[in-house]
């Protein structure tokens, strides 16, 4: 009865995970084709999935000034997403070691407290942070959204480094200390290096949080010359240029450098979990 049972639950389970991928590929792949698409492939009936003429038409457009100011956009979120991603983590990695190591009176409290800004959307703190911006006076500066997309990937940053520095054994640190290194060369010469799988994806966590972003820079932003790729899509969908494939073109390019990202740095996620013992 039991290997009668087996089959059936194995085809079901098959069948499962290809309606799955099926679910999660197939908007990809439409963005893909149709970008590709002509303007009669894209209108017609009944829709075809994969062009029959390919054509560059769209991705012409897209990096046409006048169409659509791409590399402008492109370099503000790459400025924006790298500037937060970087700081971030420096911030995530002092702080997490203190949590981690360090013993001092309201540890517990403080740390706790970190994720309580989590409790709130971002829709509750836009007027909040935006009366601080302007008070500041970095209304319509990159700098106002950098610091909005720290302090909004700051907590998930140092806690899911705090837990991994938890792992690294204490006694390795205790030994360093004793053979004379100071707590910065501790962190620098073997907490970083036995932990770099951990800051590397807290990096890409806080790099796509900063690069996806739309909220907070359609409120910071004013001048077209500052506006991040999120905005300049949604502006570009309101325009007399708005072409479902040149959509479909901008948004496949908007995905590349998170796509590259991961895929250039899986290698060395994979190899840093062994890093630190073999290294020894």
């Amino acid at each position: 009865m039991v290997k009668k049972n087996v089959l059936p639950k194995k085809i079901g389970i098959t069948v499962l995970i290809f309606l799955l991928l099926a679910f999660v590929l197939i908007p990809y792949i439409t963005m893909i084709t149709s970008s590709f698409k002509t303007n009669a492939d894209l209108s017609a009936v009944p829709p075809k999935l994969f062009p029959e003429n390919p054509t560059l038409e769209h991705y012409k457009g897209v990096f046409n000034p006048d169409v659509f100011p791409f590399l402008i956009y492109f370099k503000n979120s790459m400025i924006v997403a790298l500037s937060a991603a970087g700081i971030g983590v420096l911030i995530a990695i002092f702080g997490s070691y203190s949590f981690a190591r360090l013993e001092y009176k309201g540890r517990g409290l403080i740390q706790r407290g970190v994720l309580f800004v989590y409790m709130f959307g971002g829709v509750l703190l836009v007027i909040p942070l935006f009366q601080i911006i302007v008070k500041l006076g970095l209304f319509d500066t990159r700098t106002s959204l950098i610091i909005t997309y720290i302090v909004q990937t700051l907590p998930v940053s140092l806690y899911m480094l705090g837990n991994y520095f938890r792992t690294v054994p204490e006694s390795i640190e205790e030994a360093a200390i004793i053979d004379g290194c100071s707590r910065l060369e501790v962190i620098f010469r073997i907490v970083l290096p036995l932990s770099a799988p951990a800051i590397v994806s807290v990096f890409i966590y806080a790099f796509m949080i900063a690069w996806n972003e739309y909220l907070f820079a359609s409120v910071f932003i004013n001048s077209e010359v500052l506006r991040t790729l999120p905005i300049g899509l949604n502006q570009l969908f309101y325009t007399q240029h708005y072409i479902w494939g040149r959509m479909m073109a901008a948004s496949l390019l908007t995905a590349v450098p998170v796509i590259v990202l991961f895929l250039s740095i899986e290698r060395f996620l994979a190899g840093g979990l062994t890093f630190g013992g073999v290294k020894g």
